[in-house]
């Protein structure tokens, strides 16, 4: 085993977008990072960067990653879980079975980070378990249920971890972009089962959220965010990641309801 002074960070996801410049954002701020990917064969490599292949909707990948992190480096101190898969329709457009598939690296693909890390991270008695939601974590977004609903359950799931993992020594906290420039709407799963009826609705919501996205935040935002959760010496439970994300944030803590729901139907071109 080879042992680093150096704190070592763990980046699932990091291929592309925000994970891409998470590493490397983390490399300056010091640390030994490991970047995954499903196949980093493909990768162009990042300096300070070590890539391993991991897909995190699969047990036994998940055990071989974190194995080989810690008999190369000895240590887990910071983990980052950015691996996600984006899903586009309607909720009624949308089969059980590719919910599950979202679900199943969204949601179970933390879990079994989180679940292979912890033991590590315990045993040194410290760590931070840094949690990628979204805005979409407490906002609604029509023609997003299934993604939303995988963020909602970060959101629960990674506050309730925080929780039981304090007396140990280990953090788990949540970090929240808004929309970012990556390629996040054009790898979005379509709807598996479309109906005509939600067709035209569906085509408009889909062009707001483009538009959005091609004038959303630089992923680098949102790296500086994770860094801030990675190095704070007293974290805070959320970061939201760049100006909407944060003002997203007050408006759904302030707004009277009548209020919220309106914008949240206008801002999707939604009637009535």
């Amino acid at each position: 085993m080879m042992t680093t002074d150096r704190p070592v960070a763990l980046v699932t996801g990091a291929s592309s977008g925000i994970g891409k410049e998470t590493a490397l954002a983390l490399v300056a701020a010091g640390f030994d990072v490991v970047g995954t990917g499903r196949d980093t064969s493909r990768v162009t490599p990042l300096g300070g960067v070590t890539f391993l292949d991991l897909d995190v909707a699969s047990d036994a990948s998940v055990t071989t990653a974190v194995q080989q992190v810690i008999k190369q480096f000895g240590r887990i101190d910071v983990l980052v879980n950015n691996a996600g898969v984006g899903s586009m329709g309607a909720a009624e457009e949308t089969s059980v079975e590719q919910a599950q598939g979202v679900f199943d690296t969204n949601v179970f693909g933390v879990m079994r980070m989180v679940n292979e890390v912890l033991p590590h991270m315990r045993a040194q008695r410290r760590g931070r378990i840094i949690n990628i939601s979204s805005v979409l974590g407490f906002l609604p977004q029509p023609y997003m249920a299934v993604y939303a609903a995988s963020k909602h359950a970060i959101e629960g799931y990674s506050e309730s971890l925080d929780h039981e993992v304090r007396d140990h020594g280990v953090r788990a906290l949540i970090v929240e972009p808004a929309y970012t420039r990556t390629g996040f709407e054009a790898n979005s799963a379509k709807p598996d089962t479309p109906l005509h009826v939600y067709a035209k609705q569906r085509l408009t919501v889909d062009r707001v959220m483009a538009d959005a996205t091609r004038d959303g935040d630089d992923p680098a935002i949102v790296a500086k965010a994770i860094v801030a959760a990675a190095t704070d010496a007293k974290p805070k439970l959320r970061y939201t990641a760049g100006p909407l994300a944060g003002r997203a944030r007050i408006l759904r803590r302030v707004a009277p309801a009548r209020v919220f729901d309106k914008q949240i139907r206008k801002m999707n071109r939604l009637a009535g």
